[in-house]
């Protein structure tokens, strides 16, 4: 699938262009002139500007911990009727695509994953969200270090997902600062044969994710993160499936960014999946980066990666936070990275569940 280059972005009726702080270009373009409704599959999508449902933000953070300024635009927002689109800094390659992609859906050489999640027996699911941990690991190029929330659903040949959290992605963003990102994925027939194609992307580098909030958006950076044994930052971070329309919404903080319209996949209706953690991901033969604070959990909140208070939302509709008997939990090597999941009976001073992740990389192997 095409990227969103300059190209496209020259169709689509900018009306303003920023700079941002260092250095990236943010165009304000035309909310019904996005470039995702040149998709072959939204061609007759109507734009939903906001959800159905209510946000269910969480009331407050700790008191140690504030959601920093989420993203470059700090205090400024596009006009009226138009929504930020960030250029890309380099043109992938479908391969490169795909490569990228990967670490989100299969197991690729160099790739390592510590996460928790409700299984498919208790589905289907609705919602995942959860107050998440923000840090900035030391990653190099050709290394991605990331947090993440995700609903899933489908067979693995023709698995669908749909991720959201921060990554630090030297690669992709030509900085080494934390990103709030998402991402698709979907598996859709040919139309010359019975195989399975894949398709989507990180962000708006494809056609997939519709922009509605004029102020935020996927890829923007977190200039403010935690720091070990010191200050926390955190966000509120939500993909929620709007039952009416059946489009998926990425909601961070107070604010419900765009969504994934529910004609891009083939098996999404609703998830079966739906978990929290952390993956990494090293040139083959390299050294793994760092995941979350680079320090393995110990159930001090000012050490950690992780996400607190997480909730589901099931076949009741009603949000609430799994018991721990209702979640597994993976990492494919404790020697670099481990994961835990604690219901709110967990710990003296924070009685609220958590999925903490995390540790320091290194030589991990592939």
């Amino acid at each position: 699938m095409e990227g969103v280059n300059l190209k496209m972005l020259g169709q689509c009726h900018k009306i303003e262009i920023h700079m941002t702080e260092f250095g990236g270009i943010v165009d304000c373009i035309n909310i019904y002139k996005q470039p995702v409704f040149d998709h072959p599959l939204l061609k007759n999508h109507r734009l939903q500007i906001k959800p159905t449902f209510e946000n269910l933000t969480e009331k407050t953070l700790v008191n140690n911990s504030q959601i920093g300024s989420m993203f470059d635009l700090d205090n400024e927002e596009c006009p009226q009727g138009t929504v930020p689109v960030q250029r890309m800094k380099y043109n992938f390659s479908a391969e490169e695509k795909l490569l990228n992609n990967d670490i989100l859906i299969k197991d690729i050489p160099g790739v390592h994953v510590a996460e928790a999640f409700v299984p498919q027996n208790h589905s289907p699911f609705y919602q995942v969200n959860g107050i998440c941990s923000l840090y900035n690991p030391k990653v190099e190029k050709g290394q991605i270090s990331m947090s993440h929330i995700w609903v899933e659903n489908g067979p693995v040949e023709s698995s669908n997902r749909i991720t959201m959290g921060w990554h630090v992605h030297p690669s992709m963003y030509g900085d080494a600062r934390t990103h709030f990102y998402t991402s698709w994925t979907s598996m859709l027939k040919t139309l010359q044969s019975d195989n399975f194609k894949k398709t989507g992307c990180y962000n708006t580098a494809c056609r997939g994710f519709v922009q509605v909030d004029r102020k935020n958006f996927p890829g923007g950076y977190f200039p403010d993160t935690s720091t070990y044994g010191g200050a926390t930052y955190e966000a509120y971070m939500a993909i929620t499936q709007d039952l009416k329309t059946k489009n998926w919404w990425i909601s961070a903080g107070k604010v419900n960014i765009g969504y994934y319209p529910a004609a891009l996949f083939s098996n999404l209706g609703s998830a079966s999946i739906v978990g929290w953690g952390g993956r990494t991901k090293a040139n083959v033969g390299g050294r793994s980066p760092p995941m979350g604070s680079g320090h393995f959990p110990d159930g001090d909140r000012t050490h950690e990666s992780y996400f607190r208070s997480p909730k589901i939302q099931g076949a009741s509709l009603i949000v609430y936070t799994p018991e721990s008997f209702m979640t597994k939990h993976f990492s494919d090597n404790t020697k670099c990275y481990d994961v835990g999941y604690h219901d709110k009976y967990y710990g003296e001073v924070n009685k609220e569940s958590v999925v903490h992740f995390g540790g320091p990389g290194g030589n991990c192997g592939i």
